[in-house]
């Protein structure tokens, strides 16, 4: 490991002071000190912020507030969490080990590395880990990739479950920065690849997460997190579908859809929603919704599966949700 020098903070103002000048901040540290351990993540200096009193779960009104350094365990067992909003604490408890919930926090959760396997070998050419390098996984092995919003610089895929269920329920976030405050939709934190795929998030330099609002509506209680993944548990999604849908008189009246696993970032299925507005549930319109959820892919030798799969998931997932009693 290189050698690192680390500070501790107290507050919000503190943490964002001790961070000029390009510093990383600690807290549940269990993406962070993994790379470093590895030399893939190199700080020369750390601000710990695990003092920082922002660690809260509440409703606000009609809104859920969870600071960033609120534990992935607690949210998930919070009870008004788990009675209203379902989703985000499913995908919470689908996201990793027991031992990793205790530790990890929410903003960390959001803010954790997209990487495929090549990202930590050193002797592989990777654009994330040292710009302008190449992609092995662009003619490697590429099961686990990317089918939407990949480029020929990196086609990593975003890890986070709970990021997906975020942007299905139009979640904000606030961060606090040496600029000040500003808020905005948690799908808008996380970037495209493009030609940079190092530059992952759209957070100011010495910028802080402070909180992540999410509203409450009709549709947030009938609602499923479905995840696909090699193994039962501690495995990254191979596909996931975030589903959230508002039926009346049995029509749906409102339908929010993200999937994760298949996009380098989580992936709003906007198009797939707007078929299922207005009409009455059946299987023939969630096929539909699903075949929709695969338009734009471009998969590569190794994970053209995940289009197939992509379908009959986010399927399921609408399936699931209408079993959810109103």
């Amino acid at each position: 490991m290189i050698p690192f020098q680390i500070q501790r903070a107290s507050s919000v103002e503190q943490a964002i002071s001790s961070a000029r000048g390009g510093a990383r901040y600690l807290a549940g540290g269990t993406t962070l000190y993994d790379l470093m351990r590895e030399e893939v993540e190199q700080p020369t200096r750390i601000v710990d912020i695990n003092a920082v009193p922002l660690a809260q779960i509440r409703l606000d009104g009609d809104t859920l507030v969870i600071g960033a350094l609120a534990r992935m365990a607690d949210v998930a067992a919070h009870p008004e969490v788990r009675q209203v909003f379902p989703l985000v604490a499913e995908s919470l408890l689908e996201g990793a080990s027991p031992q990793l919930r205790n530790m990890a926090s929410m903003g960390g959760n959001l803010l954790q590395r997209v990487r495929c396997p090549y990202f930590r070998m050193h002797d592989a050419a990777c654009n994330k880990r040292l710009p302008n390098s190449g992609c092995s996984a662009l003619e490697g092995l590429n099961a686990g990739c990317a089918v939407l919003g990949t480029s020929e610089h990196c086609i990593a895929t975003h890890p986070s479950d709970v990021a997906v269920a975020f942007v299905a329920l139009d979640a904000v976030m606030t961060v606090q920065g040496p600029r000040g405050h500003r808020t905005f939709p948690v799908e808008e934190l996380f970037r495209l690849p493009g030609s940079s795929p190092h530059l992952e998030h759209t957070l100011e330099p010495a910028e802080l997460i402070v909180e992540i609002r999410v509203p409450t509506g009709p549709h947030t209680k009938r609602a499923r997190y479905l995840k696909v993944r090699d193994r039962a548990s501690y495995e990254f999604a191979l596909v996931a579908a975030a589903v959230a849908l508002h039926v009346e008189g049995n029509v749906i009246r409102d339908a929010r859809i993200a999937c994760g696993g298949v996009g380098t970032r989580p992936w709003r299925m906007r198009e797939a929603e707007q078929i299922l507005i207005g009409q009455r549930p059946s299987t023939e319109l969630f096929a539909r919704a699903g075949d929709a959820s695969t338009t734009g892919a471009r998969p590569r030798h190794g994970n053209a599966y995940k289009v197939p799969l992509l379908a009959r998931t986010v399927k399921r997932s609408l399936e699931m949700a209408m079993e959810v009693p109103a």
